[in-house]
């Protein structure tokens, strides 16, 4: 029985304090919303327009802001996206001219050596 005791005043403070918060909840979530409703009012309205008119129309603005920059933020990684790629092919091409002009010396020093040699063959000729 004691325990039984235990958990009711439990129950009871829980509810207590549960029921306490609700109405600590809905008298600042009521101050703010007549707060904003007076905000709109004196600073964001339009002429003619009502507050709701207005939370409406400012919800709006934020909605189209946010979508704007959404599509902004995703042409900027497209254009870096393109630079990146551009870098990379400007890099892959340098890389294969430099190959080729490593081939093509390799190769010319080759054919200098095969004419050095066949000339000092002949001069050998000559002077014997």
């Amino acid at each position: 029985m004691t325990k039984s005791k235990l958990v009711k005043a439990n129950e009871k403070i829980a509810d207590s304090v549960t029921s306490g918060f609700q109405k600590i909840e809905d008298s600042v979530v009521g101050t703010y919303k007549k707060v904003e409703d007076t905000f709109v009012d004196k600073c964001l309205i339009h002429e003619g327009e009502s507050v709701e008119d207005a939370k409406k129309r400012l919800k709006e603005e934020q909605r189209a802001r946010e979508e704007a920059g959404r599509e902004a933020a995703e042409k900027r990684m497209a254009d870096q996206q393109a630079r990146a790629d551009v870098s990379a092919d400007i890099g892959a091409a340098s890389i294969e001219a430099s190959l080729k002009i490593g081939r093509d010396s390799v190769e010319a020093r080759r054919k200098i050596g095969k004419i050095s040699k066949t000339y000092i063959r002949e001069l050998t000729c000559i002077v014997i």
